[in-house]
């Protein structure tokens, strides 16, 4: 069972708040829910939404059909009013709207409930501002939850106490009026909730991007550079909010190549550092990604995808950008790509990022994508003890510094291509750090024996890496006839699927994601009747990369390339034929 709510209107309106709001009280009672955002590359105006999914049950995706519809303005009645089911409740603020015959005739055959709200009105008696507009809507729609009228109180008196007692007054009156219209209008109108969870009513409600910046501090990071980019940039505002709790190094750089060059520089010296953009942004990083694997230099790049190319969506999502992350930037160098899916491993992998990238002297790449980012996700509080941090060869004992030869630094014959990496200023022995190719001890050597050496002693450490790397993780069932392949957010909508699909039916879900482990693909997709790709891009980039890896073809494919996610439902329609 599942409840949806989505409010819509125009950016600058308030539309989030609704949302957020209901999601944190219906957090506390205990109800599962997942969140979902749209909106247009538009400081003001165009049109934006917020939906709320609630169910019985933990989700991560949300689906089209809605059971409550809140519209601010005109535009949006049209645009999302045939999303509703039948029985559906629309709520909307327009005065003296009307219906076309072709949704007059939707409204009477799914048996629609349409309110007007004259929310002008109410606020013009009540001599409000129009902000407090979103208070009054969220209050209808919390009497439409059956939701408990003191407990929306305490939760305006937590984010608006701090205002003053006249600020606060005149939300508590606006939400009395919300009481007084529903009573007046929609007294019998009432939408049945999913069975609460009392288990879970203390669970986090965070972001993808909040996740991520959490696991980030929990990995050791200590400085975090980056410049402002849809999908990107909710995570550098996370961790600009809390840098006075962590004492990160919290900066905005003139552009994504200062940023790029600032980590490089702060991962050279031993501090733990990482940027993030988008695809634009990490097409000017690259330079500085390719210097740091001739250097041998550990970096974190988070390449936070949208729907491209140039500007594109720059607003949606997609994920476009995995043949990027792994084959950008200009020569052959090992690199590790890691992609996220929910709020869960956004905090679990960050810790292993960085230990991969140090064990391995290589540059990271995390690849998220706008969904995870800005998806709203119920998180049950983070194991605080699991993650270690692990350096690799990081000498600073100083004995052991005191041993050291410069020509230890890049030395070829190192065990898997991995050498002592020690601190710019330590009390050892020197080495040259730069982007030509070097000797041993870092200095310029163009000649063909020494550029085969190293070339061959930086591609080792991709294959010892791989080794140790996880394989993918199957869910469902562990023998299937009918095997999914995927990668990032789309692993919500198709774990939300899963228990609703016939037969013998498993996922196979692709963290890490270069270098690519291919054998427990191999073992299962032999064995398979059905194998389905699902991506949100127009290639199936995962899907070549694994033929490209292993000779092995995805007989069925499911590409979404549209800028939105894929729905629960939508899938659930696309998958069921297939199994």
């Amino acid at each position: 069972m599942r409840v949806s709510i989505k409010s819509a209107g125009a950016q600058g309106q308030g539309v989030n708040s609704v949302g957020e709001m209901c999601a944190r009280g219906l957090k506390r009672a205990g109800h599962h829910m997942f969140g979902y955002r749209e909106y247009m590359s538009l400081i003001k105006g165009g049109l934006s939404s917020y939906q709320l999914d609630i169910s019985e049950k933990h989700i991560e995706s949300t689906q089209r059909e809605l059971d409550i519809l809140v519209c601010f303005n005109n535009y949006a009645i049209p645009e999302y009013m045939q999303e509703l089911k039948e029985g559906g409740i629309l709520l909307h603020m327009t005065p003296q709207w009307k219906f076309t015959e072709e949704d007059q005739k939707f409204i009477d055959e799914k048996k629609i409930n349409v309110l007007y709200l004259p929310s002008e009105d109410i606020l013009g008696k009540l001599n409000s501002r129009p902000i407090l507009g979103n208070i009054l809507v969220t209050s209808v729609v919390w009497q439409l939850l059956g939701r408990n009228t003191e407990n929306l109180k305490d939760l305006v008196r937590e984010q608006f106490g701090h205002k003053g007692e006249k600020i606060l007054n005149l939300n508590f009156t606006c939400i009395d009026e919300g009481v007084a219209f529903r009573e007046a209008e929609a007294k019998d109108l009432h939408v049945e909730l999913p069975k609460p969870d009392p288990a879970r009513k203390d669970d986090l409600l965070v972001t993808g991007s909040d996740a991520m910046g959490m696991g980030m501090v929990h990995a050791g990071c200590r400085l975090f550079a980056g410049y402002p980019m849809t999908p990107a940039s909710p995570l550098l505002s996370y961790l600009a909010a809390k840098q006075n709790e962590t004492g990160m190094v919290i900066k905005q750089a003139e552009d994504e190549i200062t940023a790029a060059q600032m980590v490089s520089g702060a991962m050279l010296m031993g501090t733990r550092a990482a940027t993030g953009t988008s695809g634009g942004g990490f097409d000017l990083m690259t330079e500085t990604m390719s210097l740091n694997g001739i250097m041998e230099n550990p970096s974190v790049f988070v390449l936070a995808q949208r729907q491209g190319p140039s500007t594109g969506l720059p607003t949606w999502t997609g994920q476009g950008d995995l043949h990027l992350a792994v084959g950008s930037a200009h020569g052959e160098f090992p690199r590790l790509v890691v992609g996220v899916s929910d709020s869960q491993d956004c905090f679990d992998l960050m810790p292993e990022v960085f230990n991969f990238a140090e064990e391995y002297q290589l540059p990271a790449v995390i690849i998220t994508d706008k969904h995870a980012a800005e998806g709203l996700f119920m998180q049950e509080p983070y194991d605080l003890t699991k993650a270690e941090i692990r350096r690799g060869k990081l000498v600073t004992d100083p004995a052991e510094l005191a041993k050291l030869k410069g020509t230890d630094r890049y030395d070829p014959q190192a065990e898997d291509g991995v050498s002592p990496r020690w601190l710019p200023g330590a009390k050892a022995d020197t080495f040259c750090s730069q982007g030509d190719e070097h000797n041993a001890d870092g200095t310029v050597d163009e000649t063909g024996p020494n550029a085969i050496l190293q070339m061959e002693k930086r591609m080792k450490k991709m294959e010892a890496m791989k080794k140790v790397l996880p394989e993918p993780e199957l869910y469902g069932e562990q023998s299937p006839e009918v095997l999914l392949v995927s990668w990032g957010s789309n692993k919500g909508a198709i774990l939300d699927c899963l228990p609703e699909l016939k037969g013998k039916v498993g996922y196979l879900h692709y963290s890490y994601l270069w270098p690519l482990r291919t054998e427990k693909f191999e073992q299962l997709a032999g064995k398979a009747k059905k194998v389905i790709l699902i991506e949100s891009n127009y290639q199936g980039q995962l899907g070549r990369l694994l033929k490209q890896e292993c000779g092995m073809d995805c007989s069925e494919k499911i590409l979404k390339y549209d800028g939105r996610p894929f729905f629960y439902d939508e899938l659930l329609s696309l998958l069921t034929p297939h199994v």
